[in-house]
């Protein structure tokens, strides 16, 4: 039985919009979640970065161009971004904390979109996802990258456990698939 659901698809084929429908829905009938997804930052029609944005509404740089090439070699990178780890864990890591504690008659929901390459220079919140993902009173609705390059160890850890359910999306099913996704999610809230 699924523990948890994980969305995976190319980027910008949809699954951050899926996400928040998702969250909406479940906020509509007053399911307790919490978690973050991630957003362009566009200047000028130009992607200059990705913030990290909370479902209470919190704000913050999770990694913007650097035209510098004589920024610190030591730096965390990602193609041309530089991952500000510092901002992405303050934001991040208290919501984790905070969806492990206590434990209700209800399960929480938690939103990690998503588990990727920029996030995961953080050990901390690779902790985190390990210890949300190993506990019972929490379901991660997240959002992993399609396998490319060298593979991201806790992403195909992820994608392997037996209890979390993989929706692949796509163009020609992520209009369709919204209903299945929240049947998914509630099903593993029981």
């Amino acid at each position: 039985m699924s523990k948890h659901v994980f969305l995976t698809g190319p980027p910008g084929v949809g699954k951050t919009t899926l996400i928040q429908k998702v969250t909406q829905a479940l906020k509509s009938t007053g399911v307790p979640i919490d978690g973050f997804y991630t957003e362009e930052v566009r200047e000028g029609g130009r992607r200059t970065g990705f913030d990290v944005v909370t479902l209470s509404g919190k704000r913050g740089p999770l990694s913007r161009v650097s035209s510098d090439s004589s920024t610190s070699r030591h730096a965390c990178r990602v193609g041309q971004y530089v991952v500000d780890v510092v901002s992405f864990e303050q934001l991040v890591l208290p919501l984790l904390r905070n969806v492990n504690l206590g434990c209700d008659a209800e399960k929480k929901i938690c939103v990690i979109d998503e588990i990727g390459k920029m996030e995961l220079f953080s050990q901390s919140f690779i902790q985190a996802v390990g210890q949300t993902l190993t506990g019972s009173g929490t379901v991660i609705l997240g959002t992993i990258p399609v396998p490319k390059g060298k593979p991201l160890d806790l992403v195909e850890e992820i994608r392997s456990r037996k209890d979390v359910k993989v929706f692949n999306v796509n163009k020609e099913n992520r209009n369709s698939i919204l209903q299945d996704i929240l049947a998914a999610v509630e099903s593993c809230r029981k």
